[in-house]
């Protein structure tokens, strides 16, 4: 049972309501151009992981067969007290090893290249859970190896997995306040707010994903302060609505200074250092600006009000093709879903010039339309993707590509 397939009704109700309610309140928590680029990132995290879910599974799988301490059989997980009990165990197992990936995910300059995708947003609400990384598949799987040499089956383990994930949504929002004895022990709306912050007192504090009790031990609590407001975002912001530059920004980042120090154990080292670290000789020729978070102003390019309705028209078409493709994936693979997802990944690079106003913006989209649609299309009928298209099938493809030209013409 995928937990996060049945979840995708209850995203979209829940995010349709919070703004909803942000509009009654005028809070203002919502902006469109944010929101789609959040939501660009974990479309492209999705998938993406079509091509790259494979690796964790297999090795998992190889781990759990080969070098597994116990034989615990997956009937041993059934609704009896016993079976309730290892699952509450193997729940709160993946938290304690959830804790570990997500701090390093922090801590460790490589793997905060590929995590910080998820804390590029500098709004806060539930569109920004579904804001994840493309590239987290190269380290995660590493923390929850120890689940696996246990013995724990790894159907049990995916399972608790997606939940954790799940329990993760709701704490992305701003319309909820403190909750008392529940902030000191579980993962709540405060506590995660904490954790997106770029202020000094907050960073790098509140790694849990379902227990703050992890933070409570580990010293890496921080409790949200009236006194200082949360700052979301991150100190050098992404100032782009390109999903995948969102995906290589801070990999560039670290790439630019390996290759200018002069020492090898620097050039090597600087991956695997503390978050922040530079080598000595490139802190010297090419200084940090210091982030003044009492000046900090949000990227918020300005568009017209036709190009910010023409992105969220085409974004509605993100998303159902992103449904389209997600029941290919499960009744044909991921061969099946290759092309679809190029066209998409088209669709959303050209979304995100579109939105942040790039100048070249226009005509990666009239590429888009006039020729990467329909050659996609021709060979999504050459893989069986789709059917052939009919005479009203080609109408309606016409029908978009020049209704969508005379949209963004006029925008």
């Amino acid at each position: 049972m995928n937990l996060l397939a049945l979840a995708v009704p209850f995203f979209l109700v829940s995010l349709l309501v919070e703004i909803f309610v942000d509009w009654r309140r005028g809070t203002g928590y919502y902006r469109s151009n944010d929101a789609i680029n959040s939501i660009s990132a974990g479309v492209l995290s999705t998938t993406t992981g079509y091509f790259s879910k494979f690796v964790e599974w297999l090795i998992w799988g190889l781990v759990l067969k080969n070098f597994a301490i116990f034989d615990m059989p997956l009937d041993w997980f059934d609704f009896s007290a016993r079976g309730i009990l290892l699952w509450v165990i193997a729940a709160v197992a993946w938290d304690f090893c959830y804790y570990w990936q997500h701090r390093f995910g922090h801590e460790i300059s490589v793997f905060w290249a590929s995590h910080s995708v998820h804390h590029q947003s500098e709004d806060y609400n539930l569109s920004t859970a579904l804001r994840q990384s493309s590239t987290s598949f190269f380290y995660s799987w590493i923390f929850y190896l120890p689940l696996f040499l246990v013995g724990f089956p790894i159907e049990v383990l995916i399972t608790v997995g997606a939940a954790n994930l799940l329990y993760q949504f709701w704490v992305h929002t701003q319309h909820i306040g403190r909750l008392g004895l529940l902030d000191r022990i579980m993962v709540t709306p405060s506590n995660h707010r904490v954790h997106h912050a770029q202020n000094e007192r907050y960073i790098d504090k509140n790694y849990g994903g379902i227990f703050v009790l992890w933070d409570r031990a580990f010293g890496t609590f921080a409790e949200e302060a009236d006194e200082e407001p949360v700052v979301f975002g991150v100190r050098k912001p992404l100032s782009n609505w390109n999903p995948f530059w969102a995906n290589i920004q801070v990999f560039d980042y670290l790439l630019f200074d390996a290759r200018r120090t002069r020492l090898w154990r620097d050039k090597i080292g600087i991956w695997f250092h503390r978050t922040g670290w530079r080598p000595a000789d490139v802190e010297v020729l090419y200084p940090k600006r210091h982030t003044d978070l009492a000046s900090f102003e949000k990227f918020d390019p300005q568009l017209t009000l036709a190009r910010r309705r023409y992105v969220l028209g085409q974004f509605f078409v993100v998303i159902l093709s992103s449904m389209m493709i997600a029941e290919g994936y499960v009744t044909g693979g991921a061969q099946a879903v290759l092309t679809p997802c190029v066209l998409l990944w088209v669709q959303l690079y050209a979304l995100g010039l579109l939105n942040g106003g790039q100048t070249h913006a226009i005509n990666v989209e009239l590429v888009r339309l006039f020729v990467i649609t329909p050659l996609g299309v021709l060979v999504l009928q050459l893989v069986g993707f789709i059917s052939p298209l009919t005479t009203f099938g080609w109408a309606v493809l016409g029908a978009y590509i020049f209704g969508s030209f005379l949209w963004l013409r006029k925008s």
